[in-house]
């Protein structure tokens, strides 16, 4: 008897999964000490890079009118988005989020829980206690003639709102994204746990065994590097393997947590030597917070990367770019990719800078002294400003 489209797809897409636990021998067998591999993008020689949050942007569900986040057409975390990112040559990466189902898929979504309504009651699923089939029913469906079921999300303000998106796409799986996204487009794989859940190592180890199946299979030449704000999981991952780099998420004091090592951007630098991890993604206030970071980072060859709303100020990005941060992760991607890649332009080095002069980039202008000068004053006032 043949199986129904939508369980047929999911067998097909969960196949590799299923011998993660086998290949774990594989993948340990490839272990290594930090220092062999090269930093992700050889982000030490190519200066800043831009990725796309979540393919091209998050999405603001709820967010006022008029915001500038509001902007974001796409659903995130979709072949759409990520294929839209694509297509600017000045993305080198996006960054999606992973998370492995119950039948041990690895698939893409922000959230820990799903936000679904039956009947009139709204009822919360835990991603990772679906099963693939089930994961994919949610939101727009790739066959018109499959069941969609709601898909909904909790704004900051605790409403529950429909979430749909300009332009809708379904949900997918990570072995899709390696098979239909651009192969020059790098990837940057959030290894997403739930703050909240205390996990034991074989729990750990059978999610991140998923993940470096499907990776290890498909990734080929395309530049990949691994992020994760669970200092265990990120330590786990650097002893299975040593081909691609993994650096440590953090909100570089910007929050507190019950993990000290999650606490502060020196502890995060801590924690990378300790683990002989590749760098580091930290929030951005936590850096424009504390500059000496970005010099202690590079004397101990960490990449250093940043994410935050103020990434979405090419001005707060320039700062960044002059203090040498490596790359930068936005909403706003081809805004701020565009200014990115004026950045490096002749005309906008800081000894011209210094000048004084009125300097006329390609797409915008230069700094002169005194803006800067402003900008650095008002930086202390941006970064208290909350998300």
């Amino acid at each position: 008897m043949a199986l129904p489209a939508a369980t047929a797809r999911a067998a097909a897409l969960c196949r590799i999964a299923a011998c993660a636990s086998a290949s774990s021998a594989a993948a340990a067998a490839t272990g290594g000490r930090r220092g062999a591999e090269k930093l992700p993008f050889s982000l030490a020689e190519r200066g800043m890079v831009v990725g796309g949050h979540r393919g091209m942007g998050m999405n603001a569900v709820g967010a006022p009118p008029g915001a500038r986040i509001e902007a974001v057409r796409e659903r995130e975390n979709t072949l759409l988005s990520f294929g839209r990112a694509a297509a600017h040559a000045a993305v080198a990466f996006v960054e999606f989020d992973v998370q492995v189902t119950k039948d041990g898929c690895p698939i893409i979504f922000h959230d820990d829980f799903i936000l679904t309504q039956e009947t009139d009651a709204v009822y919360a699923k835990r991603v990772t206690d679906l099963l693939l089939e089930e994961f994919l029913s949610y939101g727009p469906q790739k066959n018109s003639h499959e069941i969609s079921k709601p898909l909904l999300r909790r704004t900051s303000d605790g409403r529950v709102v429909n979430w749909s998106a300009k332009d809708d796409d379904s949900l997918c799986t990570l072995q899709e994204v390696f098979e239909r996204v651009s192969p020059r487009l790098g990837f940057n794989i959030e290894l997403k746990f739930d703050d909240d859940i205390f996990y034991e190592r074989s729990q750990l180890d059978r999610a991140l065994q998923a993940v470096l199946q499907v990776v290890s299979q498909y990734a080929s030449n395309r530049p990949v590097f691994f992020s994760t704000f669970h200092p265990d999981a990120a330590r786990i991952m650097r002893e299975l393997q040593s081909l691609y780099p993994v650096l440590f998420l953090t909100e570089g004091g910007t929050a507190q947590h019950k993990d000290s090592r999650r606490n502060s951007l020196d502890e995060a630098i801590r924690v990378c030597l300790e683990y002989e991890l590749h760098g580091l993604v930290s929030e951005v206030r936590g850096v424009l917070k504390n500059p000496s970071a970005v010099l202690r980072a590079k004397e101990s060859n960490l990449a250093l990367l940043t994410y935050g709303q103020l990434n979405n100020v090419w001005e707060a990005v320039y700062i960044q770019y002059l203090m040498g941060v490596n790359g930068v992760i936005v909403d706003l991607v081809e805004e701020i990719s565009n200014a990115v890649a004026d950045f490096s332009k002749p005309v906008l080095n800081q000894s011209m800078l210094g000048s004084g002069v009125d300097l006329v980039g390609a797409k915008h202008q230069a700094f002169s002294q005194q803006q800067l000068g402003f900008l650095l004053r008002l930086i202390p006032e941006l970064i208290q400003q909350p998300h």
